[in-house]
């Protein structure tokens, strides 16, 4: 775990390139990259560490110079600035105020969490120190800044010192410090060196232990808890983190067993089904009027249009996907889709058998009747005769045949001089297509 917790630089002395100020504050609140922390009196324990800019290792500005206990109430230290551009540039901007926060760098030994969800560390080992923009604790800010190596020290006594009020504690706003060669430690008061965002490092504070858990917190973090959010991100962490590494799972689902297919159906005209009853009613002509030559003065014998009513069942087609409280409350959402997807599939394939068995029922077989799969050349006669046939009976032009897959393998190897009637790619009679005008069309619906 990496805690930061930020403090305030309260000085910079320009002349000898070094940043002073308060880096710990014992026992006062402060906001970490953990949340809430508070530091118990004697929790850290001096130490020789360099100077980072904004955590980054890679980027070291300085060195400890010194540091000292201000009584039991806070870690003060000072830091030698190298003669870098970085470091130059570290100095300007702590004069300034513009980067004049300090933060402690701790890898956490012991804590205990308080009821009000603090964390409050009792024990830990300072790391580093950083330069910061924006401390957590207030009071943890730069004192003094000293930018040249080549005045003594004395040239800054010239200043008037001018004390100011800082979290009830008076600071001096110019200190001259001595800029030794070799970092000192007092031997009683170990250096701190004070960041404002000090980092923690510790054992993993998760609940995440074992795979259960991890379900569960992952199944959490996905309703937006932000607690859970972190502790499965820390958990799949193996830089800084013994982690566990779920394996992940694709939303795509391999399904071969349904489809959404209803070539039945498809092939017969479709309305809405009325608001009420479980029978309704469709209106059917039996009898046309008549119409002939008639010459004048004689009788017109009338013919009257005659109907009659089909009465169809309403019949329902139910499906159902039984689960568990838990498994509704904890499974994956693509369970959910996937669950949704099946029963319209399902359906999909009940309602089509049921509507192809009412049409095989209430049809006639040709004459002769063949055994299926049908040959091509028995099909191509048995087409023919059946849209006349078709025509026949219902004045209506056929426009639509429903075949099985075996049957429409037979019908993809139908071809004239080596070329094929219809293109398996798009099933519609591309060798050639019989127009409107002449009354008939061929699609195929598998």
């Amino acid at each position: 775990m990496k805690l930061t917790v930020p403090m305030t630089i309260t000085a910079a002395d320009s002349e000898a390139r070094t940043i002073s100020g308060r880096i710990v504050a014992f026992n006062e609140p402060a906001n970490a990259s953990t949340g809430k922390v508070i530091f118990a009196k004697g929790s850290i324990e001096p130490k020789n560490v360099f100077l980072n800019l904004e955590h980054d290792s890679t980027r070291r500005i300085g060195k400890t110079l010194s540091m000292t206990m201000d009584g039991d109430r806070a870690i003060n230290a000072s830091f030698k600035i190298s003669k870098t551009t970085a470091g130059s540039d570290a100095i300007a901007e702590a004069m300034d105020g513009l980067r004049d926060g300090f933060s402690i760098e701790l890898a956490v030994d012991n804590y205990e969490m308080l009821k009000d969800g603090t964390m409050k560390v009792t024990a830990g080992e300072l790391t580093g120190v950083a330069l910061v923009t924006e401390p957590a604790v207030r009071s943890a800010r730069v004192s003094e800044v000293a930018a040249s190596e080549d005045k003594n020290s004395e040239s800054g006594a010239s200043e008037t010192e001018k004390p100011t009020e800082n979290e009830g504690e008076k600071v001096s706003d110019n200190t001259v410090t001595d800029a030794p060669a070799e970092p000192t430690v007092e031997a009683a008061q170990a250096p701190i060196q004070a960041s404002a965002t000090p980092n923690f490092v510790t054992r993993l504070r998760s609940p995440i232990t074992t795979p259960e858990s991890y379900l569960a917190h992952s199944i959490k973090a996905m309703r937006g808890d932000l607690d859970s959010r972190d502790y499965v991100q820390a958990a799949n962490s193996t830089a800084d983190n013994p982690g566990m590494i779920p394996t992940r799972q694709l939303t795509e689902v391999v399904n071969g067993l349904a489809d959404n297919v209803r070539a039945s159906i498809d092939s017969i005209s479709t309305m809405a089904l009325p608001n009420a009853g479980m029978v309704f009613q469709i209106p059917k002509i039996t009898q046309l009027p008549d119409v002939s030559v008639v010459d004048e003065l004689d009788t017109v014998t009338p013919v009257n249009l005659e109907s009659e009513f089909i009465n169809v069942d309403v019949k329902s087609f139910k499906g159902s996907q039984i689960m568990s409280v838990e498994l509704a409350d904890r499974s994956d959402p693509v369970f959910l889709s996937e669950a949704l997807r099946n029963l319209t599939s399902q359906y999909a394939r009940a309602t089509n058998e049921y509507n192809s068995g009412i049409i095989v029922a209430a049809s006639t077989d040709g004459n002769p009747t063949y055994a299926a799969p049908v040959s091509a050349s028995n099909i191509l006669k048995w087409l023919s005769e059946g849209a006349v046939s078709i025509y026949d009976s219902t004045h209506k032009f056929a426009d639509a045949l429903v075949v099985s897959p075996q049957q429409w393998g037979v019908i993809m190897s139908m071809n004239v001089d080596g070329r094929p009637i219809y293109n398996a790619l798009q099933p519609q009679n591309a060798a050639g297509n019989a127009q409107r005008p002449i009354g008939f069309e061929r699609r195929l619906i598998a």
